[in-house]
């Protein structure tokens, strides 16, 4: 299966697996960016992103995290 920007939920499931010990709260855009681009099963342009959908994948990975 291959993500892309709208998959929030899947790919905070996946950043939740790749860095449990990692508060989401914590975390700032650009690492939350370029973490996304690198996972494994990322597939879609990197300039597709913005603010909207970062914080999605942020809220997303606070309730895996919870």
């Amino acid at each position: 299966m291959s993500l892309t920007w709208t998959d929030s939920r899947d790919i905070a499931i996946e950043l939740c697996d790749q860095f449990p010990d990692t508060d989401p709260k914590t975390v700032r855009f650009t690492d939350l960016h370029k973490w996304i681009t690198e996972l494994e099963d990322f597939d879609d342009d990197p300039n597709r992103s913005n603010e909207k959908i970062l914080e999605a994948v942020i809220l997303c990975w606070m309730d895996e995290y919870d």
